[in-house]
């Protein structure tokens, strides 16, 4: 059990930023920070289509780590922004790999929540070899019972939310709204798209944390200046294609695989008790999967890693993996 209190480190800068061209369009970008001498850790986001910020720098050590965050496919400061055409699960393990080698990095502790955990798992399982351990926080598997959940069952415990989300739609539609958010992002109208992919975008982030935000209905009238257009557009766009390809993992079986061929790594697995994200049960039965496991429920906590429990518990688990 964790009884220090952890908190972020405090804020650094990049000494080096580059993109990686990967001959088909795509151009990902990497930020390094940290120690350029020091124990390498790669940063996954989530979403899919979040991109990283400068916050998530500070789970680490930087006088320890050489820090890597890289922007996935269509994400953030990747180009071209929101793209989706070939932007699959393997290409993203695929590009994680070549940032690696061009960076020459022999191995590397790897750090994923929620779709990022599902990205490290699969890192791990085609490159077993590069990753000296697991640091993974929200399990998310894309298997049709968590779909399931976030896509009209946790309307059980947010309805407010839910609603806003649907009240948006017209009523023909709100029977199905991943495929009628998909359609109205798709335009190439940006007074449809747009506010589509806000909406679409608030509906998540009302749902993060064990103490309700601003509801979603709410979060959709902020001023114009606070929002970035077409950084919701993009990452809207994103999520929604892997969503509605079972995030490119459907059909494989991740828990087996993780039983048979990560039986040994070293792993920290953290997760909010409250978690209407990416619910408990996933990570459980990961830990089944991987008895081997360190694993954390924080019982005050839901999904959003900036929640002071699951904070602590993820610079811990850093601050672990340095002896």
């Amino acid at each position: 059990m964790q009884n220090k209190t952890y908190n972020l480190y405090p804020e650094i800068d990049y000494f080096d930023t580059n993109t990686l061209n990967t001959g088909n369009s795509h151009e990902v970008y990497y930020e390094v920070c940290g120690s350029p001498t020091g124990v390498p850790v790669v940063f996954l986001h989530g979403g899919p289509g979040s991109g990283c910020n400068p916050t998530q720098r500070r789970f680490f050590d930087p006088a320890y780590y050489r820090i890597i965050l890289i922007d996935q496919r269509g994400c953030g400061r990747s180009k071209p922004q929101g793209s989706i055409e070939k932007n699959t699960t393997d290409d993203l393990v695929n590009d994680i790999e070549a940032i690696r080698a061009i960076l020459g990095i022999k191995q590397w502790l790897v750090f994923g929540g929620s779709w990022g955990s599902t990205l490290a798992l699969c890192y791990a399982l085609a490159f077993p070899q590069r990753v000296t351990g697991l640091i993974l926080r929200g399990i998310f598997l894309s298997r049709p019972s968590e779909l399931s959940w976030f896509l009209g069952q946790v309307k059980t415990f947010f309805p407010e939310s839910w609603d806003a989300l649907c009240a948006y739609l017209p009523d023909n539609k709100r029977h199905n709204p991943l495929e009628a958010y998909e359609q109205l992002i798709s335009s190439d109208d940006i007074n449809v798209n747009i506010p589509a992919a806000i909406r679409w975008n608030a509906f998540e982030g009302s749902i993060m944390s064990l103490l309700p935000r601003t509801p979603a209905s709410v979060s959709t009238s902020k001023a114009d200046s606070e929002i970035n257009g077409e950084t919701e557009l993009a990452r809207a766009r994103v999520q929604i294609h892997y969503i509605q390809n079972h995030c490119f993992v459907g059909h494989r079986d991740l828990l087996a695989e993780a039983k048979a061929k990560l039986a040994h790594m070293p792993t920290q697995i953290i997760q909010g008790r409250y978690d209407m994200v990416c619910p408990p049960i996933t990570a459980w039965e990961l830990s089944r999967a991987m008895p081997h496991a360190e694993f954390q429920i924080i019982q005050d906590a839901g999904h959003s890693a900036m929640e002071t429990g699951i904070t602590s518990a993820l610079v811990a688990a850093t601050e672990k993996f340095k002896h």
